[in-house]
């Protein structure tokens, strides 16, 4: 490509996004053609400019105030599910922690630490294939109110699949405010991240707690070995279904399972998916969570710029974080607040039923 001609096409380029951008912020949503173009920009000068787009919406439609969540790890290890980036699956052996569903103790204190940090929510997390009517439900219900009871952070869930309408309204009935249920990634690729059950099975859970008038964090894992197609769409996919929160993970490879050995992704890829997904999900959370350290390394903070509006804190699940005093100078330091007493989601847009159908004629339930 010439010189005359390499510059032609960097003004038709800037000429685009800066016409995606201004239509975003204009309250207009792009199609699925102008996104799959903007996962696709290749040079650094392009996805810059992406990124600085991105920023301006995330600006616009959440301020400068930065959404932190946290989790604890309320049952670890022995999954029956055969996700192929989780240490945690009793498929394969990664010398991950295993134990049984914890005692209060422990949730008190994620709790205590959360409120002390300024953290909205913290996430009761549990590895196993999803949560039934019976003793378990009972004591899980018992934890989620001791929390509720306990401080102002948001008691949230990750309880894996739902097939009752009655177990989500149980877990609505205790406190439960946001509820953690990722779709991983597209429809296309999922059935290369498991086979032990289907995306359908992840959208019949997120309709029951819609239904139940619990909010959704849902979202995926990026580098996978998924296509940029894959990601546009996963991010029509959370749109469809309106998720409220939207976690971007990025994979930190595990040894001893079968995405082990996979490539990281370079860091301006992660940066310009985020901003991508700013871009399709103006107004919901998008968070960055598991991976962003090992990642991002030094970039983190860049996260922000690309359209970020929120950040897991502590520990993930299996791998270490930062330490959340890092994280909180690196919000300060950029301006940004995370001192959120409140959070209810009413500046977002509401999606379906959580078929997944952008076009779904079934009446958005809202809490």
């Amino acid at each position: 490509m010439s010189t005359m001609t390499a510059k032609l096409v960097d003004a038709n380029n800037h000429g685009k996004i800066s016409e995606l951008g201004q239509r975003v912020l204009g309250g207009e949503h792009i199609t699925r053609d102008e996104a799959a173009w903007l996962f696709n920009l290749e040079t650094s000068a392009d996805i810059l400019d992406l990124l600085s787009w991105a920023n301006r919406i995330r600006e616009q439609f959440k301020g400068n105030k930065i959404h932190l969540c946290s989790i604890v790890n309320a049952k670890a290890g022995a999954c029956s599910e055969n996700c192929s980036f989780c240490s945690q699956s009793a498929h394969y052996q990664t010398g991950s922690p295993k134990y049984g569903f914890v005692d209060p103790e422990p949730v008190a204190e994620a709790g205590e630490e959360a409120n002390k940090n300024a953290v909205t929510a913290v996430g009761l997390v549990a590895a196993w294939k999803g949560l039934n009517e019976g003793p378990m439900l009972d004591e899980v219900c018992a934890r989620v109110a001791e929390m509720k009871a306990a401080g102002k952070t948001r008691p949230d869930v990750s309880l894996g699949l739902i097939k009752s309408q009655n177990v989500a309204d149980r877990l609505k009935e205790a406190g439960v405010e946001c509820y953690g249920h990722n779709l991983e990634s597209s429809r296309n690729f999922f059935p290369q991240t498991c086979t032990t059950h289907t995306f359908d099975d992840r959208l019949e859970t997120i309709g029951y707690l819609k239904k139940a008038g619990i909010k959704i964090c849902s979202g995926g894992i990026i580098g996978m070995g998924e296509t940029r197609a894959d990601r546009c769409d996963l991010a029509f996919e959370l749109k469809a279904i309106g998720a409220n929160v939207v976690p971007v993970n990025i994979l930190n490879p595990i040894p001893g399972t079968p995405f082990a050995k996979n490539e990281p992704l370079p860091v301006m890829e992660i940066l310009k998916t985020i901003a991508c997904f700013r871009f399709i999900l103006p107004r919901q959370e998008i968070m960055i969570a598991g991976g962003r350290t090992v990642n991002l390394r030094d970039a983190q903070s860049m996260i922000f710029m690309a359209g970020a509006s929120a950040l897991m804190v502590g520990n993930y699940l299996t791998t270490l974080n930062q330490p959340v005093e890092k994280d909180l100078q690196m919000l300060k330091d950029l301006g940004l607040d995370p001192n959120w007493d409140s959070h209810d989601f009413s500046d977002q847009e509401e999606g379906g039923c959580g078929c997944g159908k952008e076009s779904c004629e079934t009446e958005a339930v809202t809490a």
